[in-house]
């Protein structure tokens, strides 16, 4: 039942649990927890040995109620209906409703019988029992009349109980509340079949429902899976390819997800038995992780830099902001919420990185206070999770796993931490970690760190894989091949940051050279020319276009420094070095596509600005069309428009969602990935006017991070989870709760 916004146990056996949990006695006499009436027989005379046999007896009271409408022995008080549970036999549930069939009197009768043995041998004997027409008596079952039970009865117990009903109810409520003996903990890794392991994401991979019971994780397939822990085989979530950053609803019958391109995504949600989706936002959402708060609203990353978002769970694209960054500390993003069960607060990481290094060894754990929206420091990490065992889970830059008291009514901390576990996974792209709890105490957690986890690969049409260097290993998170397929510029997490690099393809081992040195350096494009580099520079909350020289012999320079509130996302030159193409959008609320040229005029030229989010633009290489992704539909789909005039025509590439759109060479083809991760093929056709052939599916791609186009159309240079850092690496923990009661007692 629910009282002022808080949750009251009402059932009596839930209720020991949480009194045994709180370490204290109940006040009242137990009685008062619940009715005596489904009390078996040996509860009510206070028996040491108390078996599974006594629960079926309190099983079918409540059927036998549900059935006839009545407990099957009544009385005007506690004490009355105790004595005939101890001296009287159930009348048969079919006096009272005649419609009941035989077979499930006689099942109740047997379940109903004073001494346990005389019950079934388990739980589902009585279920079959239930679900057989032609079940009358079980087996070993005695034969024996009413009266026999009674005087039976009444020699052994029903005197002396009624000289001391009294004292019987409460020696019977000290029986029934005492401590149980703890449950014990249990560690084992979760093997996932093949074709349905954990696929390649830089983000959050998978959620725990609240129970314990399901896992939602994100598959090679490109889709969400679901693997309940009474099934074998994870079953996959249709409507949800290109998904990630997976969460339950708090009564664990609907899961949500992000889906999109990283920083510009959408919020839907899918019933845990499958069916329609629903849209919940599909402006403003960032990356970094979303949850379902007990408040109805689902809290959010804001796309791009910013402070923590919240809408209702109910949907709609009017969100609002839940927290101040401090910009005098160096807050760039407030993301990664976990909201706490109270509904009073949020704990957040406060991301001092940003975009691309969410992992900083400089980001703190805060507690937002949802009355006042501002937040509270309380530890370094990046990532935390509320523990219902009154802790806070908290991993550490490093991937080490503490936990410290928590208090989530004062929220504030009441010890220190304490290191339960080391090598968490981290996904250092994004800064997914591998990390979940239910509130019943199961923890599911990724072993192993993911540092140095990517490597470079040459894929062919059909599919088929080769290094570009054997033991080129690192933390990749962007490439662009350079025109003429000599050089790769790449995008390399370190502990400066994020910085590009430019690899030589030529020979056995290639010159590698670093041109940016501070601060996060992304999504790297190269001039048509080869020799200069166009890309994404953040230093703190002020994000700038730069271009360097590919050879690094100079310095870079800001092509485009836009104001704070006008942010960009990326940029790249067109085929003949004229213009520069920007994503960029006011604040976190949707993106835009707009031209820059070069030489002479420099104001930006507006080319797609609609309420929609218009992103990954690229210009064809003989500079007629331009190509890019909208959600204008529903879905993030593909598009081609002439350039620069785009209000020309709009002619629709994909049909069941496209991800990072790109010409081939020649301009004669056009590649994406699908959501379920696939790469896809779509013909050019020649003549003046645009048109297109049929799509054509060349291979899977379930753990490439990026990918470019190489001359000739003929293979793709990729970058590639390596094997070993994706897979079926889940560890899960049982009764986890007891392990922190040991290692981290609460004062």
């Amino acid at each position: 039942l629910l009282h002022d916004g808080r949750a009251m146990v009402m059932d009596f056996g839930i209720a020991l649990a949480v009194s045994a949990a709180a370490g204290g006695r109940m006040t009242e006499t137990g009685l008062s927890l619940g009715t005596p009436h489904y009390m078996s027989p040996e509860q009510a005379t206070a028996e040491k040995e108390i078996t599974a046999r006594s629960d079926q007896y309190s099983l079918a009271s409540v059927l036998y109620e549900m059935l006839a409408g009545q407990p099957p022995h009544i009385g005007g008080a506690a004490q009355q209906v105790i004595m005939k549970i101890i001296t009287e036999q159930a009348q048969p549930v079919t006096s009272i409703r005649k419609s009941v069939p035989p077979n499930v009197s006689a099942a109740l009768a047997k379940a109903l019988e004073k001494l346990p043995a005389d019950r079934f041998e388990s739980a589902k004997a009585f279920a079959d029992a239930l679900g057989n027409a032609m079940f009358v008596t079980g087996a070993g079952t005695r034969a024996r009349t009413a009266a026999d039970a009674r005087s039976h009865w009444r020699e052994r117990v029903a005197l002396p109980a009624l000289a001391l009903s009294a004292v019987l109810v409460a020696v019977t409520a000290w029986a029934l509340f005492q401590p149980r003996a703890p449950a014990p903990l249990s560690r084992y890794r979760v093997e996932l079949p093949v074709g349905k392991r954990l696929g390649a994401t830089q983000w959050s991979p998978f959620a725990v429902s609240h129970d314990g019971s399901k896992l939602v994780y994100f598959g090679e397939t490109g889709r969400l899976l679901l693997r309940s822990r009474d099934q074998l085989d994870p079953v996959e979530l249709a409507g949800t390819e290109g998904a990630f950053n997976p969460f339950f609803s708090p009564d664990d019958q609907k899961i949500g997800f992000m889906v999109g391109a990283r920083g510009s995504s959408e919020i839907k949600v899918i019933p845990v038995s499958g069916g329609p989706l629903t849209s919940i936002i599909s402006k403003g959402v960032g990356g970094p992780g979303a949850a379902w708060g007990y408040d109805g609203y689902i809290y959010f990353d804001a796309s791009g830099i910013g402070p923590l978002r919240r809408v209702r769970a109910t949907g709609g694209e009017d969100s609002e902001e839940i927290s101040v960054r401090d910009s005098a500390a160096g807050d760039l993003q407030h993301n990664w919420p976990d909201p706490l069960p109270n509904g009073r607060g949020v704990i957040i990481t406060v991301d001092r990185g940003g975009p691309g290094v969410n992992v900083s060894p400089n980001n703190d754990i805060a507690v937002v206070d949802l009355a006042t929206h501002k937040h509270k420091l309380l530890a370094k990490g990046v990532l935390a999770r509320y523990s219902a065992s009154g802790h806070l889970l908290i991993v550490t830059s490093k991937g080490t796993l503490t936990a410290v008291p928590f208090d989530q009514n004062r929220m504030e901390l009441t010890g220190n931490p304490t290191t339960i576990l080391e090598g968490i996974t981290i996904r250092r792209g994004g800064g997914g970690i591998d990390l979940a709890i239910s509130r019943s105490g199961t923890l599911w957690y990724g072993a192993g760190s993911q540092v140095n986890g990517q490597e470079l690969v040459w894929v062919s049409r059909s599919g088929e894989a080769t290094l570009v260097e054997p033991g080129w290993t690192g933390d990749f998170s962007d490439l662009a091949l350079s025109p003429d397929g000599s050089k790769v510029a790449v995008s390399v997490v370190d502990a400066s940051g994020q910085q590009i690099w430019v690899k030589h393809l030529g020979g056995s081992k290639g010159i590698f050279s670093k041109l940016t040195f501070e601060g996060v350096n992304v999504r790297p494009r190269w001039h048509p020319g080869g020799n200069e580099l166009l890309y994404l520079a953040q230093f703190g909350q002020s994000r700038n276009l730069r271009s360097v020289r590919a050879d690094g012999l100079a310095q870079a320079s800001t092509v485009l420094a836009p104001a704070v509130t006008d942010r960009i996302y990326s940029g790249r030159w067109t085929g003949d070095g004229k213009w520069v193409v920007l994503e960029h959008g006011p604040g976190s609320l949707g993106r835009d596509i707009v031209g820059v040229r070069v030489v002479g005029d420099s104001t930006p030229v507006p080319m797609l600005t609609s309420k929609f989010s218009e992103s990954s633009p690229a210009v064809s290489p003989d500079g007629r069309w331009l190509l890019y992704t909208s959600n204008s539909t529903g879905a993030i789909e593909a598009y081609v428009r002439p350039f620069p005039d785009a209000s020309r025509g709009v002619y629709q590439i994909s049909t069941g969602g496209a991800v990072s759109p790109k010409w081939s060479r020649d301009g004669r083809e056009i590649f994406y990935r699908s959501p379920g991760n696939q790469m896809v093929s779509v013909p050019v056709l020649p003549g003046a006017q645009f048109a297109t052939g049929e799509a054509r599916v060349l291979f899977p791609m379930p753990n490439i991070v990026e990918w470019d186009v190489a001359p000739g159309g003929q293979r793709f240079i990729m970058i590639r989870d390596r094997e070993g850092n994706v897979g079926s690496r889940i560890v899960t923990v049982e009764n986890f709760f007891e392990e922190l009661k040991a290692k981290v007692p609460k004062k």
